[in-house]
């Protein structure tokens, strides 16, 4: 695995943890991605902690009584969690290259301000959307089946965030973005709930405006496909859906293509 990017040298891992308000957030998103779980009361679960860092996330899952396991590609921020000696095992990994887990491992997965990091393209053999579906399939495997997976993330657009859970959906997850105090431009916050095997109703989200708001902020998406396909889950040919797709695609390879119209896909009339 590739563990040599320095993401947090050994001076800003310690800045980092020992700042009281970086801490003080943290363990709040920690406290939400948690509740958004939707853990059973009376028993302890086995919980993966993607981007760990520090532990401070890990430090509010072992206070709600779980175990946990903790991934992250600084070895400077794992050094700080070892000095801390927080409560859960460590792996020093690039989630980028797959969860290396056994199947079903794990009853849940939280990230805290993570994943959106990979979208970048840190080296030129780096795909942002092959290292996310690789990323999204393996941890889909390696939780059990009825689990969920809540992801914290800060996208940088509207266009990131959709490649980001279009890939988790490629995976094989459901689920949606949850958005919590959506009118606000310092609280606001995207946690991407993932279901593993079941489709269950989103969470609602803090600070909604009513029913009308919390619908549009939480959009859900599912493996339900549109309507031109064949026996084999993909559309048909040439149909306006299948135009729209491959636009689509070349759009995220960064090619320039004409914007779509109510014409896109439109069969033109023969010529005489």
């Amino acid at each position: 695995m590739n563990t040599q990017v320095p993401f947090y040298d050994a001076a800003e891992a310690q800045k980092y943890s020992q700042n009281s308000r970086m801490i003080e957030i943290q363990t709040q998103m920690s406290e939400r991605a948690v509740e958004l779980l939707g853990l059973p009361d009376d028993w302890p679960c086995f919980l993966l902690d993607v981007g760990c860092g520090s532990g401070l996330s890990g430090d509010y899952i072992s206070e709600e009584g779980h175990h946990w396991v903790g991934m992250d590609i600084s070895s400077a921020m794992l050094d700080v969690a070892v000095e801390r000696e927080v409560e859960g095992d460590l792996l020093l990994a690039d989630v980028g290259q797959g969860i290396p887990f056994r199947p079903g491992m794990f009853d849940g997965c939280v990230s805290i301000s993570a994943v959106q990091w990979l979208c970048n393209a840190d080296k030129k053999t780096h795909s942002p959307p092959k290292r996310l579906y690789r990323f999204f399939s393996t941890l889909y495997s390696a939780l059990a089946r009825g689990s969920r997976a809540v992801l914290q993330l800060y996208p940088e657009n509207s266009d990131q965030l959709e490649l980001i859970t279009a890939q988790a959906m490629k995976a094989g997850f459901t689920g949606g973005v949850v958005v919590d105090y959506p009118n606000s431009a310092k609280a606001k916050k995207f946690f991407l709930c993932l279901f593993v095997g079941t489709a269950g109703a989103l969470p609602k989200a803090l600070g909604a405006a009513g029913t009308a708001a919390e619908e549009s902020q939480q959009a859900k998406f599912t493996n339900e496909r549109t309507r031109f396909r064949n026996a084999k889950g993909k559309s048909v040919k040439k149909s306006r859906d299948w135009v729209l797709e491959k636009k689509e695609r070349r759009r995220r390879q960064g090619k320039d293509v004409r914007a779509d119209t109510r014409y896109t896909g439109r069969r033109r009339r023969p010529r005489f």
